[in-house]
């Protein structure tokens, strides 16, 4: 294949709900998306889901858009490959940045897949025809406020929740959720607001009382050792996500005992080439995983589904429907959910069609590369 044109289109939508993490507040997201053309005329998008700011990691928006539109694509423009894990090697100049290449991987896999007439699904070696989504709820002003969106979120039939937890934040909310719920799958994410602090240790520790299905990244992401030492001193198993850019990021927690979980995103990885052989270490090691988010839109939210129907994804993921987030997605038809469960598209490459006159109302920037 050849890849002779690339667009970039920096897309606004507004939450329908704000969300609060440990770190920061969002009301919207500004989303990159990318759409390649290959000689033959065939079309593949791909979504470059950054935060506007620095905070779940070095990457931005802005960062985002300029490696991107002056080193990634023109790596890829005018170059031959037979299969998307091979864009790997052209841009292997360009360190980190994981968002951007996330963004114009997962373009590929959807025109290469299309252009073999396969879903996305398949090309990636996904063996089920519908994924157990769950839903991530931000932190709250009340716990009361937090109850009625857990309950809002039960009754449209997911079995599954995250809490985002702070210092401050962690203990009394969690009980209240369980104390409401005795039987839900729930499980807590830190985004590495922990520290050793004795006050700290306290709170991770009195997770063991709920039943939590897995705390998820209470350290910073380079922190491994805190990790393997708090695995040894509570029950609870522990998930990582920041942690794990590269493969030898998931060999080492796994050779100190700091990983029980793996939350797979395909954003943090770097794409779905990446995320796959993530995917394919952690079976090997009986490491459960699971498909994270970003609150993409709907591009990036369909990639999520295809490779969660991977067999080692035997958690729920973060898949859920579109409407969980955006009044209105991306897509001419958005993703659903039916009690928890989203169905995994067989149509070629993503399986959904971008709406571009919904993309290019809400479109804020845009650029347009070719081969000269």
């Amino acid at each position: 294949m050849r890849i002779v044109a690339a667009e970039l289109h920096l897309v606004r939508l507004n939450l329908v709900h704000e969300f609060r993490t440990s770190s920061h507040a969002k009301d919207h997201l500004e989303h990159i998306l990318i759409r390649l053309v290959d000689e033959s005329g065939a079309v593949g998008w791909g979504e470059i889901a950054s935060s506007p700011d620095p905070y779940f990691n070095a990457e931005n928006t802005a960062s985002c858009w300029m490696v991107a539109h002056d080193y990634l694509l023109p790596a890829v423009l005018g170059a031959k490959w037979d299969n998307p894990a091979e864009l790997t090697a052209l841009w292997n100049r360009v360190r980190g940045n994981y968002f951007a290449k996330a963004g114009i991987d997962v373009a590929a896999w959807d025109l290469w897949s299309r252009t073999n007439e396969s879903s996305l699904s398949v090309a990636l070696g996904g063996i089920r025809r519908e994924v157990t989504a769950g839903v991530s709820l931000g932190i709250e002003p009340t716990i009361d406020e937090l109850l009625a969106q857990v309950e809002k979120q039960v009754g449209m039939g997911y079995h599954r929740i995250k809490l985002k937890i702070a210092p401050g934040w962690d203990i009394e909310p969690v009980r209240a959720v369980r104390d409401a719920y005795p039987k839900l799958d729930v499980h807590v994410d830190a985004n590495a607001a922990y520290t050793e602090a004795p006050e700290h240790l306290a709170a991770l520790r009195g997770f063991d009382a709920f039943g939590l299905t897995m705390i998820e990244q209470p350290f910073a992401a380079r922190d491994l050792l805190a990790h393997s030492r708090l695995q040894q001193s509570i029950e609870t198993p522990i998930c990582l996500d920041e942690s794990i850019e590269q493969l030898a990021d998931l060999e080492l927690a796994l050779s100190i005992d700091a990983i029980q979980v793996l939350n797979i995103k395909v954003s943090r990885m770097g794409g779905l080439s990446p995320a796959l052989a993530a995917h394919d270490r952690a079976r090997e090691a009986g490491l459960p995983g699971w498909c994270g988010g970003m609150h993409e839109f709907g591009i990036g939210r369909a990639a999520n589904v295809a490779l969660s129907s991977l067999a080692g994804f035997v958690l729920p993921s973060d898949v859920s429907g579109s409407e969980k987030y955006y009044a209105r997605d991306i897509l001419t038809t958005p993703i659903a959910a039916v009690d928890g469960i989203v169905k995994v598209p067989s149509g070629p490459g993503l399986g959904f069609t971008v709406d571009s006159e919904f993309l290019a109302k809400n479109r804020h920037k845009y650029a347009e590369l070719s081969v000269r």
